[in-house]
């Protein structure tokens, strides 16, 4: 199994360890990139990171070895959208803030697994489970 259950994500986060969800499509058919979203624990508070890619290797299964989307300097660690001192506020705010689904959380590094399933399905309009993919909300 994929995916973290609620409490698998928790224990991973009080362990130490990020957690991470690709949110599929970005961009433009011209530039065509990917995104995905990371919480991560850091001194006692959870942050979360929107990630946006250029979609240019296939294959891969290090999303931070792809280059930026776009040309900024903020896209080399990623846009951070929260800071929480609980995990399940952090979940929260990568729910409304960036379109996360709770079922669809993986641990670190496993969210290269589903680029590449992306990638091998020929990039589908919708997300493994039928639902859409997941828009983030305008910044």
């Amino acid at each position: 199994m994929r995916y973290l259950a609620e409490p698998f994500i928790l224990r991973a986060l009080a362990r130490g360890r990020s957690v991470e969800q690709f949110l599929g499509p970005a961009g433009s058919p011209e530039r065509r990139g990917i995104r995905w979203v990371e919480l991560q624990p850091v001194r006692g508070t959870y942050e979360v990171y929107l990630h946006v890619a250029l979609d240019c290797e296939p294959l891969v299964g290090d999303l931070d070895s792809l280059p930026p989307l776009f040309d900024s300097e903020e896209e080399d660690f990623g846009l951070l959208l929260s800071t929480e001192n609980d995990p399940l506020a952090a979940l929260d705010a990568a729910e409304t803030q960036a379109g996360a689904v709770r079922e669809r959380w993986v641990n670190q590094s496993m969210a290269g697994d589903e680029y590449r399933d992306y990638v091998v399905a020929r990039r589908p309009a919708m997300a493994p489970d039928g639902r859409p993919w997941p828009v983030p909300r305008p910044f």
